[in-house]
């Protein structure tokens, strides 16, 4: 029996080629925005970070005079100034560690009442100058501004603390006044004043203590 030849195909026209194009196309097109929006939904849109940046801080606050507010302890204040999404601007004086004044469960540390006390003194409802650390972080862990603060008289309060026993020179960290920091304690320190005409070993800093093993040792 003869065998049956195959059909000859026919060649597929042009346009129905273009139409298997067009509709592949809008197939992808529809599974690409699907999936787009379930990404949508599972996660918020994420705007741009609100955190301050250094330029915004530079222009905001160095070199410029505010009103201190109010003094938490001799290291720490707040300026008459909005700050992100608090009515008032926190500082750490940049450079020094004072006593803590407020533990959550232990007591003030030694001279911390002083420190707090001398710290309102010479700087409460005055009018000062900051200054940052350029080019060096303007915050620090807890997006407290890290500054230099000038006294109406010239002077600078963290040098003011230090010089007068009030304070530590804060070795953890560098800055621009490290070793001139560490020298006005050393002088507070040999002149035994302010908390260093009292204070024991056992009663300074951990971090102190860990740092300057030989810090007081008879």
């Amino acid at each position: 029996m003869p065998s049956k030849r195959n059909k000859p195909t026919q060649p597929m026209s042009r346009r129905r080629k273009v139409g298997i194009l067009i509709f592949c196309l809008l197939g992808f097109a529809l599974l690409s925005w699907l999936d787009h929006s379930t990404i949508e939904g599972r996660w918020p849109h994420r705007h741009r970070s609100e955190s301050p940046t250094l330029t915004d801080d530079l222009d905001k606050y160095h070199g410029k005079t505010f009103i201190v507010s109010h003094v938490i302890d001799g290291d720490t204040l707040d300026i008459d100034l909005p700050d992100g999404q608090s009515e008032r601007a926190r500082i750490r004086l940049l450079g020094i560690d004072a006593p803590e004044a407020v533990g959550e469960q232990s007591p003030p540390m030694f001279f911390a009442p002083q420190a707090t006390e001398h710290a309102s003194e010479l700087a409460l409802d005055q009018s000062v100058v900051v200054y940052l650390d350029v080019p060096n972080p303007t915050r620090g862990k807890y997006g407290r501004l890290l500054a230099y603060i000038q006294l109406s008289d010239g002077r600078f309060l963290n040098e003011v603390l230090l010089e007068e026993g009030c304070v530590y020179a804060d070795r953890r960290f560098r800055h621009s006044s490290f070793n001139k920091y560490k020298q006005l304690e050393a002088r507070a320190r040999s002149g035994r004043k302010g908390l260093w005409h009292h204070v024991t070993r056992d009663q300074l800093p951990e971090w102190l203590q860990r740092m300057e093993p030989k810090l007081l040792n008879k």
